[in-house]
Formats: structure tokens, sequence, C-alpha cells
């Protein structure tokens, strides 16, 4: 299970007892927003795309869409999210719980500008009903980032 892995990652880092589980799905921003009662804009949705046959993830704010012009002038192709199937497959967690952590190997991570707003978001940790509370620099460096990136619109309208 997903979860068991992230635990086991988290685990190695000393941050393990700071996840979160639920007994409400947690699966999309207003299900995380409603268990952790916090705006949605803060959970860190982490979404799956497909990249030159492999995958790659970008974290983004609960309130931020990916602009379509800005993420092919920087991954210089069209933005096209990976099917569930796909997802657990290549990035190594089910749709509803896809996260940064304990991802498969060869699985870019980039967070997107959107985030820096917060001192904190709350991303999942590999199931529909878990979370956990980081920092912005906790989150770049246990998401061993690849970079910051500008691919995201409406969040700061």
């Amino acid at each position: 299970m997903s979860i068991e892995k992230v635990r086991t990652y988290f685990e190695a880092l000393g941050v393990a007892g700071r996840i979160m589980e639920f007994d409400a799905s947690s699966a999309t921003v207003e299900l995380a927003a409603k268990a952790l009662s916090c705006d949605p804009a803060r959970i860190a949705k982490s979404l799956s795309f497909e990249i030159d046959g492999g995958a790659l993830i970008v974290v983004t704010a609960g309130d931020a869409k990916i602009d379509n012009q800005k993420y092919k002038a920087r991954f210089r192709t069209k933005a096209k999210m990976l099917s569930p199937d796909d997802a657990e497959k290549l990035v190594g967690h089910a749709v509803g719980g896809v996260c940064p952590f304990a991802i498969n190997d060869n699985v870019p991570v980039y967070l997107d500008l959107s985030l820096k707003r917060f001192k904190t978001v709350f991303p999942a940790c590999g199931s529909s009903n878990s979370a956990i509370e980081l920092s912005i620099p906790e989150l770049e460096k246990y998401s061993n980032s690849a970079g910051w990136v500008d691919v995201c619109k409406a969040w700061n309208a």
C-alpha cells in the first residue's frame, strides 16, 4: 500500500509521526480541506503528467489550475494528465493519494510558485485519506524537488 511506502520514507527522515490519517476521504482538494479544517488553497495537490513516455509531478496550491501555455513553454509539450492506471504504474501512487514522496525512480517533482505564499501546506501521503503538514522548505527537501516552476493560473487573481 502506498501510504506504507510513504510512512517508511518519512520514518527514515524522522517525521512519520506527523502523518495524519482520516476516517473520511481526502482524495480531492475540497475533501482534504474539510478533513483538515483549512483553506482549500493550502492543500498541496500533486498532479501527474505524461512526458516522454514517463511521468512528472507538479505540486500546486489547491486553488491553482494548470495554465496550458505556461506548461507547454516550460516542459515543451502539451499538459497531458496520466490516466488513473498510468499514474499508479508510473508514479507509484493511486489517484487520490498521489504525492511527491516515495515515488518511483526517474519521476521528477516540480513545485509551482502558487505554493510559496503559504507558511505550511498539506500534501497527501500516498492514500486517499492522509496528509502531512509541511513548511515550504520541508516540502522542497522531502519531495526531492527538481525546482520551482510557474505553470499555474487563477490562484493570484
